[in-house]
């Protein structure tokens, strides 16, 4: 079914609130005119709509441009609901609870480099396990692996998988507060404690890059960005099983919460309860839960990028400066203090397949961002670009300081085996110069560059609307794929 959709300003489009049946708030859509030629029929718009349905949704039920198809919500959305008369849905956050990128940085090069990236990828291969349903390498007592739950990478650091300074540069500075271990289930425990430390498959990826553009030098260098050509290493991986089973139970439990609560959506996927109900507080702890798992899958995952770079090039990865640049999540829903109808108020935001984008200023910052705002990382596909962007104060006002996460699929990964092998997506990638490791051949296939929406094109339109800025343009040279 189309959804008709009002130009209101360059790269931002409305669903008006009469244009579906029940809805509390209007629909928006952040996007050029390139990307919408595939958006405006997208069964996404419909879930657009769906969501501006939903009890207590305050503002707009919005999209961003590398929206597609999620569960319930759609993946690219962005929603603030009131805490007095609004919900949470575990659909409005996903599966993958806190999936997320990491890029770090070092002092090294392309030039001198150049020979060695394969052997690089090679070696963070053996040490990263990848693929579905691999299990991680750690070898923990019980007791510690209930620590990463609540402590997140403090606990991390505290086992030996990081530095002390590593906090300052993740969201949240990698520990979620309200995260409660003892509303996860043991089956998440069973699914997701074995993989601690692992990749994953689909879409997740582990990428040495090197710096191909710098739009705003003052503020790359305040990231630690500083010149065409400097290698950085970016991580995008999530919970793995831990998350995903904590989004099922909850989703069962969420079913049975609406009919005690009186609440319809018009669809079961939006599954939802109350947010100072017993069940939404239940699955805000989970969620946290999960949260602090992924923060830590990815600190272990940094720890051993560190340990692969001094092993093959034999020098200290502190000399080697291999600082974080920054850590985001997206799937998240987070309470935030905004402004709504004209005063500050507490809102829960549910970002599905979205990023923060906070410029200066606002609290959550950790200190090497108060006067910038902090990073926020644009993954591409194999083959294709990253970016760094940073938020604007016209984020905070139109999306609650949020902004795209990625490409975002434009064909099933069943379409892309069928059209892509993988001989010729690897000869594709060879030919620029790009090295590729991959868990299996199909996931070549399935994840192949054309299976996904332009990144080019999605940062440009977020840049367009005003929302972030980019920073500077990152390009792939060898790539592992679960």
């Amino acid at each position: 079914m189309t959804t008709a959709l009002n130009k209101i300003d360059d790269c931002k489009y409305e669903i008006p609130m009469d244009r579906g049946k029940g809805m509390n708030v209007r629909g928006i859509v952040y996007s050029n005119d390139e990307l919408l030629k595939g958006i405006r029929d997208d069964e996404s718009l419909n879930q657009v709509v769906n969501v501006a349905k939903l009890p207590g949704i305050v503002g707009a039920s919005m999209a961003m441009p590398d929206i597609h198809l999620g569960y319930g919500f759609p993946i690219g959305g962005v929603a603030a609901f009131d805490l007095e008369n609004g919900i949470i849905s575990p659909g409005g956050v996903g599966y993958d609870i806190n999936c997320g990128v990491r890029l770090i940085r070092t002092s090294l090069n392309y030039e001198q480099t150049r020979n060695q990236i394969k052997d690089i990828v090679n070696e963070i291969f053996q040490n990263v396990p990848s693929g579905v349903g691999r299990e991680g390498k750690i070898s923990l007592s019980q007791n510690s692996m209930e620590e990463f739950l609540s402590d997140g990478v403090k606990h991390a650091i505290r086992e030996g998988f990081g530095w002390s300074k590593d906090p300052e540069r993740i969201e949240e500075g990698g520990s979620i507060s309200f995260a409660d271990r003892t509303k996860a289930s043991q089956k998440a425990r069973n699914r997701g404690f074995p993989q601690l430390g692992s990749l994953g498959a689909g879409n997740h990826f582990l990428e040495i890059q090197a710096v191909e553009m710098i739009y705003d030098i003052d503020v790359a260098r305040k990231f630690g960005l500083t010149s065409e050509g400097q290698i950085t290493i970016m991580v995008h991986t999530g919970s793995r099983g831990f998350g995903h089973q904590v989004a099922t139970d909850y989703l069962e439990e969420m079913e049975e919460a609406m009919k005690k609560y009186n609440i319809t959506v018009p669809d079961r996927q939006l599954a939802s309860a109350p947010f100072y109900s017993k069940e939404a507080q239940d699955y805000i702890g989970a969620m946290g839960a999960a949260a602090n798992f992924s923060y830590s899958n990815r600190q272990m995952i940094t720890h051993w990028i560190r340990e692969s770079f001094k092993k093959v090039l034999r020098r200290d990865p502190e000399e080697m400066g291999m600082d974080i640049v920054y850590d985001v999540s997206h799937n998240m829903a987070k309470m935030e203090e905004h402004l709504v109808d004209g005063r500050m108020k507490k809102v829960l935001v549910h970002r599905k397949g979205a990023t923060r984008a906070f410029p200066a200023g606002r609290r959550e910052l950790s200190n090497p961002f108060l006067e910038t705002g902090h990073p926020v990382l644009i993954p591409g596909t194999m083959g294709t670009a990253s970016y760094v962007l940073v938020g604007t104060e016209r984020a905070l006002k139109e999306t609650y300081g949020s902004t795209c996460h990625g490409s975002g699929r434009v064909m099933s990964r069943s379409r892309a085996v069928r059209q892509y092998t993988n001989q010729a997506v690897s000869e594709s990638l060879a030919g620029k110069g790009i090295y590729v490791r991959a868990a299996t051949k199909y996931v070549l296939q399935e994840e192949a560059p054309l299976a996904y929406k332009d990144v080019n094109e999605v940062v440009k339109s977020v840049e367009c609307a005003g929302i972030s800025r980019i920073v500077a343009k990152l390009r792939p040279i060898g790539v592992m794929k679960g």
